[in-house]
């Protein structure tokens, strides 16, 4: 089944189809002629995930599927949440978000987290939304290599060691993204 999902970040499409597995062909934005950056106006994860589906199958027409995740922090009140990307710069500076979030928890006793990935799909104009949560804790430092964005900071309850300090194949298998996409590859089934 041939889909488009709503990016054309490597990371993203890699931890997806290793989630969606065979008889699924991820099709980018790039690929379907769509080179500029989908505005990203929406207040909630929700909001976000729902607009970038829209545009994708409002330009295409194709059956297509958007995400939005974000890290939500207890002691910030949820921050940096929607902002998640962009919590440090307009960019997506992975580097300059995790410092930001660093010196924001110095002094915070609750390290208690989230993360939280929303999908949207439209399948023959039908709109549909699932998501997948990972609760956790913030590390005092970063940790690890692999991943992208806040791994190197996320210990998922269970677990002693960062999303970045696990194999690829352990994070997807517990992760917010891999359990939203788990949720995705049901409704797909049906």
């Amino acid at each position: 089944m041939k889909i488009v999902f709503a990016t054309n970040n490597a990371h993203k499409l890699a931890e997806v189809s290793a989630v969606l597995g065979e008889g699924y062909e991820l099709v980018t934005l790039k690929e379907v002629g769509i080179t500029e950056d989908i505005p990203e106006t929406g207040e909630t994860l929700d909001e976000n995930a729902t607009i970038k589906a829209r545009y994708v199958y409002e330009r295409t027409g194709l059956d297509c599927f958007a995400d939005d995740t974000g890290l939500e922090v207890e002691a910030l009140n949820g921050a940096p949440g929607v902002r998640s990307a962009r919590y440090a710069t307009d960019g997506h500076d992975f580097a300059a978000n995790n410092r930001k979030l660093l010196l924001e928890m110095r002094d915070k006793e609750n390290r208690r987290a989230r993360f939280r990935t929303v999908i949207s799909l439209i399948r023959g104009g039908v709109e549909q939304q699932v998501e997948g949560i990972v609760n956790g804790t913030i590390a005092t430092a970063e940790a690890g290599c692999g991943g992208f964005g806040y791994d190197p900071l996320f210990i998922p309850d269970g677990h002693q060691i960062t999303f970045a300090e696990m194999s690829a194949e352990a994070k997807n298998s517990i992760s917010h993204r891999g359990r939203a996409v788990a949720a995705l590859t049901e409704l797909l089934k049906k």
